[in-house]
């Protein structure tokens, strides 16, 4: 079985967390819920810089899902060209676009299921647009929070689904709104895969990795 960081210690962990970066928000660019949806769809293993550059111009001129739907699918592909699996992407931007204005009055739903029932839209990118756009204590799982939780102890498990179930049991109710954005930006600026910065991590000494760098 593997080691778990004790409770109080991720209480004490997140107290740090929280006090570095008291209103962690998503380093993707975006103007409105929908935008922002479609910004998390075009992130998959995608850099948030990369997607920013691609959709700066993409959002001045489609910020609507009727605006993204006029601009058809071929000019999507155009400004999302520079982004990874961009023709997969550009299909899916352009599918999920009218999918809203066909099924949900051109809005963004506020409901998981509803979320991923749309192209391109996975649960971690549901938990996203739920947490950021409107406040859901949501937790998606992607690469760094998987990294994070199982290093740590703060969450360990095989799979993402399994992290995140970890992590909705045991992150403290009062940090859970802020957890996917803390855990995210460590995992991407301290604890990162190739070699951990651990000599100027502010949680070193609860955490429970025993190749620490220090």
């Amino acid at each position: 079985m593997p080691r778990k960081m004790r409770l109080s210690d991720m209480e004490t962990v997140f107290d740090i967390l929280a006090a570095r970066q008291p209103d962690p928000r998503t380093e993707l660019h975006f103007k409105n819920p929908f935008t922002l949806l479609v910004a998390v769809v075009l992130s998959a293993q995608a850099t948030d810089v990369g997607v920013n550059k691609a959709t700066g111009p993409l959002f001045a001129v489609a910020d609507t899902p009727e605006k993204m739907v006029a601009l058809g699918e071929e000019r999507i592909r155009d400004y999302v060209k520079t982004i990874g699996l961009f023709n997969t992407k550009a299909k899916n931007v352009f599918a999920l676009s009218q999918l809203l204005i066909d099924h949900h009055n051109s809005t963004v739903p506020e409901d998981g299921r509803a979320l991923e029932a749309l192209p391109g839209v996975g649960r971690k990118t549901a938990n996203v647009v739920l947490n950021e756009a409107f406040g859901h204590p949501t937790i998606a799982v992607d690469t760094h929070i998987f990294r994070v939780g199982n290093r740590t102890g703060m969450a360990p498990g095989k799979d993402p689904d399994a992290v995140e179930k970890e992590l909705n049991r045991r992150v403290p109710d009062r940090f859970k709104l802020g957890a996917h954005h803390w855990l995210i930006l460590h995992g991407r600026y301290v604890c990162k895969a190739r070699k951990p910065d651990c000599s100027i991590c502010s949680i070193a000494d609860y955490c429970l990795y025993a190749q620490k760098t220090i």
